[in-house]
Formats: structure tokens, sequence, C-alpha cells
């Protein structure tokens, strides 16, 4: 019997965010078009970000930052307003602040998300339909691309995209594991966490976002022992706050190219507000529509400088937390319950009780060992396709059909989005948007980001 393969004009391999956003800007366009999004979640718009049910795990931007309409900034604010006025989010209320400024659970955004996707749907000719499976392989012949999934069907398109989102270390099996995950509690799985002695000593890998989410977990959980969180370098994300506006320097002065010219600048300009009384952060908060610009105009040395010498200080200063998850790792903090030490991860010890983790403390050769009664992997994302051990990854390096990007951050593509092969060839039938293109344009994973980028892709694949 010969097996029956369903065709469409856009294939688009993940239905989270980035996903879905291109398939919303898809539905807007004139003409008639077949949708498939193959995800293996039961639910689009959410992912891996937005699949979060507790209320404490929130964005961390305020909704005036967060809309997924390209074309109108104050979208997320505008379905809020009437979200909460129908009686959704009662906590709202507890903030004495617009809704604007109102930093929303990530659950609620994803909610967010589908509706504007089925309202999309309901308005346009194309159609969208949701395969639940996971893609294993790949292969791009001159008319079309074949994608095979887990559940043996097969799908044939004129373009797929890949919108797979992020790979968060946490919950990602890794070609080079150090067996980390394994041992390891999910950030926010906080059943689990429930589960530990409340008085016991937790320890943290990394001191990022995700880190503030873990601690986020353990309260929620009812954790009240000692935490400790190592971290290569030390830093805690600074709380977002919500300054006035400030002058685009950089949309001024275009001679500003390097990262050491726009270190420089940024921390001058800092000063300067600081010195009239103003939020460091506004100055700061200009820069990010100059990302993209001034990544790619980078040369690779100044890119492997910026990511070894300036990263973790751009991370904790940009990447910032969301206020009330800030209150509480200060309040930890200040209390004596939450630890952050400079320390590289060098393993785990075998055996016995709880956990015992091999450290080597920042400036020093020697290794130290810590215990405690679990371990929560809060390193961040992984970005390098060739250390994650899911089937498509692999098959599409095995096949030659993808690089690394720059720096092996995320892969290679040009600037409409088109894949390049192992040659460094530029597909014109495989497509990547979102996280995957972090070496393109390095801030590749806001929602800001991803919907201009999903606008833009989808023009260029509505012209065949």
């Amino acid at each position: 019997m010969t097996e029956t393969i369903r065709n469409a004009d856009v294939l688009i391999i993940g239905g989270g965010l980035s996903g879905t956003m291109l398939a919303v800007q898809l539905l807007r366009l004139p003409g008639r078009r077949q949708i498939l999004v193959i995800e293996p979640r039961s639910e689009l718009g959410r992912g891996e970000a937005y699949s979060a049910v507790e209320l404490g795990h929130t964005l961390n931007g305020n909704a005036a930052r967060m809309s997924v309409d390209p074309d109108n900034a104050d979208d997320l604010t505008q379905w809020l307003t009437d979200y909460i006025g129908a009686g959704g989010w009662p906590q709202a209320h507890e903030q004495p602040v617009p809704i604007s400024e109102l930093f929303p659970p990530r659950g609620i955004f994803g909610l967010y998300a589908q509706q504007r996707l089925a309202e999309a749907k309901a308005q346009s000719a194309s159609s969208v339909e949701h395969i639940r499976a996971e893609v294993v392989d790949l292969q791009v012949d001159a008319d079309s691309v074949l994608l095979t999934l887990d559940n043996g069907q097969h799908l044939r398109g004129a373009h797929a995209v890949l919108a797979t989102g992020m790979f968060p270390a946490a919950r990602t099996p890794q070609t080079q594991s150090s067996g980390l995950n394994a041992a390891a509690v999910d950030p926010w799985d906080v059943a689990a966490m429930r589960q530990l002695d409340p008085l016991s000593t937790v320890l943290i890998i990394g001191s990022g976002l995700t880190m503030v989410d873990a601690v986020v977990s353990l309260e929620q959980a009812g954790h009240r022992g000692p935490i400790e969180v190592f971290s290569r370098h030390g830093l805690l994300p600074h709380v977002r706050r919500q300054p006035p506006g400030w002058e685009d320097f950089l949309g001024a002065d275009h001679s500003l190219r390097s990262p050491r010219q726009l270190l420089r600048e940024v921390r001058r300009q800092c000063r300067i507000a600081l010195a009239q009384g103003i939020d460091w952060q506004a100055p700061l908060d200009t820069v990010r529509a100059h990302i993209g610009r001034l990544w790619s105009q980078a040369s690779e040395r100044e890119k492997r400088q910026f990511v070894r010498h300036v990263r973790p200080w751009w991370e904790s200063h940009h990447h910032r937390s969301p206020p009330l998850s800030a209150q509480l790792v200060a309040r930890l903090h200040e209390e004596g319950r939450l630890r952050i030490r400079a320390a590289s991860f060098k393993g785990l010890e075998p055996g016995g009780e709880g956990v015992t983790i091999r450290l080597r403390p920042r400036g020093e050769q020697a290794l130290t060992q810590v215990s405690g009664a679990a371990l929560i992997n809060s390193s961040g994302i992984e970005y390098d396709w060739r250390r994650v051990a899911r089937p498509l990854p692999q098959q599409l390096l095995k096949r030659g059909l993808i690089q690394p990007g720059p720096l092996a951050l995320g892969i290679a593509a040009d600037t409409s989005g088109a894949v390049l092969d192992a040659r460094g060839q530029v597909s014109p039938r495989l497509f990547a948007m979102g996280p995957p293109l972090r070496g393109m344009w390095w801030e590749s994973t806001a929602v800001t980001d991803v919907a201009l980028q999903a606008k833009a892709l989808a023009a260029r694949l509505g012209r065949g």
C-alpha cells in the first residue's frame, strides 16, 4: 500500500510563540494557503516559555514591552485590559500600577498568543492545522521539503520553517552531558519540589533568570531551607524598572561600532543619567533597537571578545528580573537563606544521599565539594545545536542541511532567515526564525524581536 503524504504550502516546525506568531502573520496575508504547524505539545502558542501554570512565573518584561503585534505596541496592554475587566487574573488588582506596567504570568501570556491565533484564523481565507508530533528528519529537494514525524507520517511543503524556539539547558539532553540534568530537579517543577524536606539545602547551578524562576518555584513549594547558588561570575539579574525615555544616542551616532566603543558610550550615558537623578536603565533600554545592527557588523574577533568579557554583565543588566520575583530573591538574600558564589560547575560526585557537586571557585585552582538535598540546573539556554541531542538538530547536521551560526550560537542563515547549508549555500526552501538565529542577531529571543521576524518572514514566504 502506497503511503499518503500530506501536502501544504508552509510547514512550521515548532508551535511555541515563534511558530504561532509566524502562523498569525501568514494568515493575515492575502490569498489562500494551507499551513501545518508541527508541535508535540497539546496546545499551540505556549511552547517551553509559556506553558508555566504557576502565577508566580511571570514575564520578565511589562505588558507595554511584550506585544506580539509588531504594528501595535499596545496590543498586549489592550488585551489584558479586556481580560482583567472580564474577571481574569484577579490578582492583578493587588498591584497599584497601570495595566501597561504589569508583568503578566507566563500562562496568561500563552493564552493571549492563542487568542490572537484564533482571531487570525477566523478572519483568513488560509488555514492552519496543528499536527501533534515531533519532526525527526527533514529532506530538501529542488521543489519541496519532506518531513518525517515520530509517528511515521510524512509531510511535504513548498517551504519549511525552523521555529523550534529555545532548548533550555535544564530540559535538554546534551551529547556531551555531565549527567547534570539527569540528577537535577526541573526549575519549574513545583510538585517535585514539594517532595523535598522543606528545611533542606538546595543547590542551584546558574544565576540568571532561570534561577529566579527556580527560587519562585521553591517558595511556592513551601521550601524554607538554605539555597546555595553557583555561577561562573556570581552575578544576579538586576530588577526591571520603568525608567523615563532617553535620547536614542546610538541612532544619532553610527560611528559607534565595536563592542568596546559601545560599552564605553553606554557607561558614559548611564553616568550622565545618574548625575541628573535619572535611572541608569533609561539609556540602557535604548540600546536594544540597535543590537542586531551592531552585532552583524562586528568582526568575529569582536564578537568573541563580547561573549567572553562583556556577556555576563550584559545579561545581568539587560535581561532583568520582574519586580516581584526580584523582591523575593532580595529578601531571601538579606535573610541569609540564599547565598550566591562565583564558581564553575565541574561535575557530580556519585553515591550517597542527596547530591554532591564539584566546583572550582573563581580565581582558585583547587576543586571543592558542596552537598545538598537537591540540585537545580538553571544554566539557561543551550544554543549550540551540536550539543542538543534531539533527533531533528542531529539529522539536519548529519545531512549537511545546516551549519552552526557565528560562535556556534544557533544556526547560520542569511538576513531573510533562509538557512545556510554545510557548504554555505542559501536554501530557497528551508528557513529559520527566533532563537535559532541567535548567532545572526544576538538578541533573537525577545517577543518584540521575534514578532518583527515573523512579519518579515511571512512576507518573504508569501512571495513564493
